[in-house]
């Protein structure tokens, strides 16, 4: 599928899908760590990794979201005779 038409299905700019994409292939190879800034309290370290946690999860409902939506057309095309705008991984 063309980045273009997946992008404008999930709503978001193709540059914004590429820094996704990016940004998860990196946290694959990562390993949990804990990083407290110089001078940072933990309290304060606590708070920023609250909010950290708070945007991924942000991400990841939008995207699990858009998914949704996107496998809900694809059932929708094919049961009308259609193919599927989206082709599955392998196709």
């Amino acid at each position: 599928m063309h980045i273009g038409r997946l992008c404008e299905e999930l709503g978001v700019s193709p540059s914004t899908l590429k820094k996704w994409r990016k940004d998860a292939a990196a946290r694959q190879d990562l390993q949990p760590v804990t990083v407290q800034l110089p001078g940072e309290s933990l309290e304060a370290e606590n708070r920023r990794l609250k909010r950290a946690l708070a945007e991924k999860v942000l991400e990841v409902d939008f995207l699990a979201g858009a998914l949704r939506n996107i496998e809900a057309r694809r059932r929708q095309n094919i049961a009308s005779g259609g193919r599927a705008t989206t082709p599955r991984s392998g196709e």
